[in-house]
């Protein structure tokens, strides 16, 4: 099989079919999930039926209901920061790359105070102080996010951007916003895909890492990293209540990586056959 003229492999193909099925669950879930997120219809910890396919959570609540609805929380807030970072990121990395100077050495400066903290410890910080609206939450991450993917576009820019066309951009006048719309930002493209993808995943991540903590997205809301904490206690118990979310974050993020992993080989062949 193939797709955009490269042969799609194997784990490429599983990881495309479980993002379609997260994103399908993430975006029909109040069409697919039989009851709301916060509505009690039973006893606590009721086992599974026919009715209740995973069973009843710690307050009685649907335990599968609330898995998709933790799909359209985690994976919607994490697409939002993810897309936000990218464009602080892009913005002041091409910026710093094409104006050089006092541009580049304040910008760079800065994101490198920022990576010199432990990303989750001023998270907590800032959350603790702040406040964990999603507001809140969707700024503070996107801008520790957005340092990392500033190194990378400023580097990739960097490189195009002492190419001779780019020179030649300039000499003809064409503005900062011209040169990185029209020259930059397509020759930088394939890169910043697969990066997209490497950094999703590590904003699921840290929003799950940050709701067990408790600091991440808050009740009623459902989302996966605080169905484990509050269904942790129950693997002591025999119950499998905490391995639907857990397994749910694991299997998303593999199958993102397996995308990405594709994307990056393409990348490379192409690079080297160009070279």
């Amino acid at each position: 099989m193939r797709l955009f003229g490269h042969r799609l492999t194997i784990p490429a193909l599983i990881g495309m079919i479980v993002i379609a099925v997260n994103l399908i669950a993430a975006i029909g879930a109040p069409v697919i999930a039989p009851f709301d997120q916060a509505d009690v219809v039973g006893d606590a910890w009721g086992d599974p039926d026919p009715q209740h396919w995973l069973g009843l959570d710690n307050l009685g609540r649907d335990l599968f209901s609330r898995l998709i609805y933790g799909a359209r929380m985690s994976i919607g807030l994490s697409l939002i920061i993810t897309c936000l970072s990218f464009f602080i990121g892009i913005t002041a990395g091409f910026s710093a790359a094409v104006l050089r100077g006092w541009v580049d050495l304040g910008l760079s400066r800065l994101v490198d105070l920022l990576l010199s903290m432990p990303t989750l410890i001023f998270a907590f910080i800032i959350l603790s102080v702040l406040g964990t609206e999603p507001p809140v939450l969707i700024v503070t991450i996107a801008v520790l996010d957005s340092t990392k993917v500033f190194r990378l576009s400023r580097a990739l820019a960097m490189n195009i951007a002492a190419l001779e066309y780019v020179e030649v951009a300039k000499v003809r006048g064409e503005g900062l916003w011209w040169v990185i719309r029209k020259e930059i930002l397509p020759n930088a493209m394939a890169p910043l895909i697969a990066e997209f993808g490497l950094r999703f995943s590590f904003t699921f991540l840290f929003i799950a890492a940050l709701s067990f903590l408790g600091l991440g997205i808050q009740p009623p809301n459902a989302d996966w990293g605080s169905m484990v904490r509050d269904y942790r206690d129950m693997i002591n118990l025999d119950s499998t209540a905490p391995l639907y979310p857990a397994g749910a974050i694991a299997i998303l993020t593999i199958g993102v990586n397996f995308v990405v992993d594709w994307m990056l080989s393409i990348h490379s062949r192409s690079h080297g056959a160009g070279a």
